[in-house]
């Protein structure tokens, strides 16, 4: 450990024997249960999905900076590269799905606009139960009779577990029958920025890559998420860089040059604009003694 901070545990999909189907669902009880040691409380970085439902008693979550209380009710949506630690679920009950990327082609993490957390009423949580149970018997039945065994099955109830989960999102002020072509072009957008963030910082980048015109693109991202292009672009930029800082020891150089600028300078500028105060204050400031 150095400067304070202690380095985030990656975590690679390994599904346990006879569950090789790309999804495995557990619970909080076996949760802790194979963590006698209580890693969970330290930062990890999954590179699969871990979608969770509180079924009953109170917990604590943290995700990429931001803490969340867990009760009755909770949904937990940690998507791959997320920096999260589960900081407090002893008392939590309920099950916890793990997928790879790319097992819902339909629905993946960077078409969910959801949060990392969120809530659902009594009946919303029933229904979303009813279908983590139905995921889970299936998935039982796959584990322990491999001639049941049917992906596709799988796939299709963990996506329809998550449809019934998602939280509402009202359309954007003004949206009109153009929503569906803009969100068709945000996604686009937002799918070339998780690929490309650390080597393109300029959304005509994105722009000449995607075929479209830099006004496109902002209209788009106005309308799907609020905010313009450049400005989504650089908030992802900051995200990561807040990680580097926050779970490495990688000094603000090094956090520069990963982040693709050439010049640490820039670096310092880009996140004194974008956060307030400059990376090595904003690196001491979240350090475990900051509180």
């Amino acid at each position: 450990m150095k400067n304070g901070h202690s380095a985030v545990r990656q975590l690679r999909y390994l599904p346990a024997v006879g569950s090789a189907y790309g999804v495995e669902v557990l619970s909080f009880a076996a949760l802790r249960s194979m963590d006698v040691h209580r890693r969970r409380v330290q930062p990890q970085r999954p590179d699969f999905h871990v979608f969770a439902l509180v079924r009953s008693g109170t917990g604590a979550h943290e995700a990429d900076f931001r803490g969340y209380r867990l009760g009755e009710g909770g949904v937990v949506w940690i998507r791959p590269g997320m920096v999260h630690r589960w900081s407090d679920v002893d008392a939590c009950d309920g099950p916890l799905v793990l997928f790879r990327p790319g097992f819902l082609p339909g629905l993946t993490a960077s078409e969910a606009a959801a949060p990392a957390c969120w809530h659902l009423d009594r009946q919303r949580l029933s229904l979303a139960l009813l279908a983590a149970e139905h995921l889970e018997r299936e998935h039982g039945a796959a584990v322990r009779t491999p001639r049941l065994a049917s992906p596709a099955l799988l796939s299709h109830l963990l996506a329809a577990l998550i449809l019934r989960t998602l939280p509402d999102t009202p359309p954007p002020a003004g949206a009109t029958s153009s929503g569906s072509r803009h969100t068709e072009v945000f996604r686009a957008f937002r799918a070339a920025v998780e690929e490309h963030f650390t080597d393109w910082h300029h959304v005509a980048d994105y722009a000449q890559a995607l075929g479209y015109d830099v006004r496109t693109l902002t209209r788009a991202t106005r309308a799907a998420a609020g905010t313009g292009a450049k400005a989504f672009l650089d908030q992802r930029i900051l995200l990561e860089a807040k990680r580097l800082l926050a779970h490495t020891d990688l000094p603000v150089g090094g956090c520069a040059r990963r982040l693709g600028f050439g010049d640490v300078g820039n670096f310092t500028t880009f996140f004194r604009r974008q956060a307030g105060t400059p990376p090595a204050a904003w690196r001491a400031a979240s350090g475990p003694d900051s509180a």
